[in-house]
């Protein structure tokens, strides 16, 4: 694909500024912001296309998790470009089946030589987790859970599948959102105290502070990224965003926790607290 492809990667990227409206519009429009030759932020006007997709309070739960799995395969795609391979001898068929030895051809392949691990951030990365898997079935995979107490930026680790032993080159880091960055560098230093010798972190959107702080802190980490997002709130909350993404990709709306449980079997037009968008649970 010639340089000038849409899907070339760059490694700068338009910062954004708020205007505060009725309707909380967030207007995209402030000049380009460098992060560094270790950070990657996709162009290609597919990817732009489905992470609108994804943003979209309309997109249910079934599309949701579709187009992340088709936006991560993409990333992937883009963040693997570097991997290692080794030469290994393959046999080509000619197209006869007469004479199936006659009609082989001999030459040489390529197979991936390094050795990957996937680390999806629970819960939320699960849902990049099959897009990848897609891509490197070979990989393994180990998980690692983070999660905030209320009223503390530091995150808590509360699950880790990662062997004793590090026997894996490269490991991809997967997490749909970056948000202050916080959750990130804690799992990035427990990938470093791991020894892996290698870390790329894959995320959809991040907040301009927090891929920012990132690249900063971690020159020797590369990352790949679908959009940066201008804001990040006093909450921690990445602006636009895609939502609360762990609640978009199982189902575990708020709403419904806030519903009265002896009403639920009835319409939703009976009830007494009825649902803006009735629709989601269609």
């Amino acid at each position: 694909m010639p340089p000038s492809a849409a899907s070339t990667m760059t490694n700068s990227r338009s910062t954004s500024t708020t205007t505060n409206t009725a309707d909380a519009k967030i207007v995209l429009n402030a000049a380009p912001a460098s992060y560094g030759p270790n950070v990657h932020i996709s162009t290609h006007p597919v990817l732009q296309h489905k992470i609108s997709v994804l943003r979209s309070s309309a997109t249910d739960q079934d599309a949701f998790r579709s187009t992340l799995k088709a936006i991560t395969y993409h990333l992937g795609y883009e963040a693997t470009a570097t991997l290692k391979t080794k030469e290994i001898p393959i046999s080509v068929s000619m197209g006869s089946n007469k004479h199936p030895v006659a009609t082989l051809a001999d030459c040489v392949g390529a197979k991936l030589d390094d050795r990957v691990a996937l680390i999806p951030i629970l819960r939320s990365g699960l849902g990049m987790a099959d897009g990848m898997m897609e891509l490197l079935p070979k990989a393994a995979v180990h998980h690692i859970g983070m999660y905030h107490l209320p009223g503390s930026e530091a995150p808590v680790q509360y699950f880790n599948r990662l062997p004793k032993k590090c026997v894996s080159d490269i490991a991809y880091v997967v997490d749909p959102d970056i948000a202050s960055s916080a959750t990130m560098m804690a799992v990035i230093a427990i990938l470093k105290k791991w020894g892996v010798e290698k870390i790329h972190v894959l995320s959809v959107v991040s907040s301009h502070h927090g891929l920012k702080t990132l690249s900063e802190a971690h020159p020797d980490v590369d990352f790949t990224v679908g959009n940066v997002d201008p804001v990040l709130t006093k909450d921690g909350l990445v602006l636009p965003g895609l939502g609360d993404v762990g609640d978009r990709l199982f189902g575990t709306h708020t709403v419904m926790e806030e519903e009265d449980e002896d009403e639920m079997l009835l319409h939703p037009s009976k009830r007494k607290r009825t649902m803006s968008n009735a629709s989601e649970f269609q």
